[in-house]
């Protein structure tokens, strides 16, 4: 009778053992996620690696990750979203931050609300409220774009500086340094290209103001952030400073060959400033210089993208838990598109490792991605608005009269602002 008993229960056992194998087998993840990106060097390569990772764990989940020009990103969406026809949208797609907005409403209801699925606590407050829209999160955060001031310590150093004279400066300050530094060393400060727009939009950030105040409403006669900005751009082309550039390619050129003192951007520039071999160990970061305006601080943003879900995608809920996975919880994740790609996410945790802290010998030992780190932190947060390149266009039309002096900065915001409310009522 006992016998019988423990052969009966041996049979219960393995068959709850079987029931929940087949279970977990059934309840195992699957499906094939796509995803629309661009840049072959910097956001495919990031992916595949984030891909890679995710299916160790899920083996069944395989990835189509579709590298894209940057426009055609754009357009697609922009065609499949307006249409209604959801069938040839991937299930993640690449937006960039200045551009999020514009998709966010313009399509509601097309991308997924994650506000319930990310812990956004652990990204910078910057990063996640370009993402927010009344009150609902629908990205989820990637690079940054914050910015400093890159500049060769030999120049500085000749023209009678340190490096501590860089610290929390000034435009005002940097463009008196430039002055002395072509003086003394017959190089220009910065290499500039007097129709771009990236730096205005660092001056904006830097004091949290746009081109658009919080409720969306064109924002540009009375902004005192622009009104300054525009100020030294016109600074700028008098003093001297410069080396007027053209293009990405003699933008580069000009620290790359020595041209000039210092470069203003995004941290996404590391890696073509180590293109110059020769100049290891003669560059530093310092904070983005400030506008002499009230509430502006030495920390801003330039460019930076994100990751979107969309709503109707066939494996919306296997999306949602691979970013989550990856890049809203693993560090080493992180710490290895740093140390490969020279890409600084938003994800602070991730900012107090090792290689974050580490020390840079091209940077003259100097730990510049614990300082990134460190002004990630301080970027105003800001909205972006629908309209940033429409505004951006509208500036930089009425900028050469501002140069020539044919008119007053006002007479020119003016101009700028009843051209660029046109624009947006067509």
């Amino acid at each position: 009778m006992l016998k019988r008993k423990f052969i009966i229960l041996v049979v219960v056992c393995l068959f709850l053992i079987a029931s929940s194998i087949t279970y977990a087998e059934s309840a195992e993840k699957s499906g094939t996620i796509t995803i629309w990106s661009w840049d072959p060097n910097f956001n495919i390569p990031i992916m595949k690696e984030a891909a890679e990772r995710y299916t160790k764990d899920n083996p069944k989940v395989t990835f189509e990750i579709v590298d894209l020009a940057k426009a055609d990103v754009e357009q697609k969406l922009h065609i499949n979203l307006a249409s209604g026809v959801t069938g040839g949208l991937p299930d993640i797609a690449l937006i960039e931050d200045y551009n999020a907005q514009k998709y966010l409403q313009s399509y509601p209801g097309s991308f997924a609300d994650l506000t319930n699925k990310i812990k956004y606590s652990d990204f910078a407050n910057y990063k996640a409220s370009l993402m927010t829209l009344e009150g609902k999160v629908y990205g989820v955060p990637f690079d940054s774009g914050v910015s400093g001031l890159f500049y060769r310590t030999d120049y500085i150093e000749k023209a009678g500086y340190k490096s501590e004279d860089l610290n929390n400066i000034t435009w005002d300050k940097f463009i008196e340094i430039g002055k002395t530094v072509k003086e003394k060393t017959g190089k220009s400060m910065i290499g500039f290209d007097l129709n771009d727009g990236g730096i205005m939009r660092i001056m904006m950030q830097s004091a949290g103001k746009w081109y658009f105040d919080d409720k969306g409403n064109v924002n540009l006669l009375n902004n005192d952030a622009l009104k300054e900005a525009v100020k030294i751009y016109k600074a700028f082309a008098d003093s001297g400073i410069i080396k007027q550039t053209n293009g990405w390619s003699e933008w580069v050129a000009a620290f790359n060959n020595g041209d000039v003192a210092t470069v203003v951007t995004g941290v996404w520039i590391i890696g073509s400033v180590k293109a110059d071999k020769a100049s290891a160990g003669k560059w530093k970061v310092a904070a983005t210089p400030r506008l002499n305006i009230d509430g502006a601080v030495n920390a801003s943003n330039l460019g930076g993208s994100s990751w979107y879900v969309l709503e109707n995608s066939k494996n919306r809920d296997l999306a949602i838990d691979f970013l989550n996975k990856i890049y809203a919880g693993d560090i080493d994740f992180y710490q290895k598109i740093l140390t490969d790609r020279g890409a600084v996410g938003t994800y602070i945790p991730a900012q107090s490792s090792a290689v974050y802290s580490s020390e840079d010998a091209f940077f003259s030992g100097q730990k510049v991605y614990t300082d990134f780190s460190g002004w990630i932190k301080a970027i105003p947060a800001i909205n972006y608005g629908v309209y940033t390149y429409e505004a951006d266009a509208a500036i930089f039309s009425v900028m050469p009269e501002v140069y020539s002096g044919k008119i007053s900065i006002e007479d020119a915001l003016k101009k700028a602002e009843e051209q660029l409310k046109n624009q947006i009522k067509k």
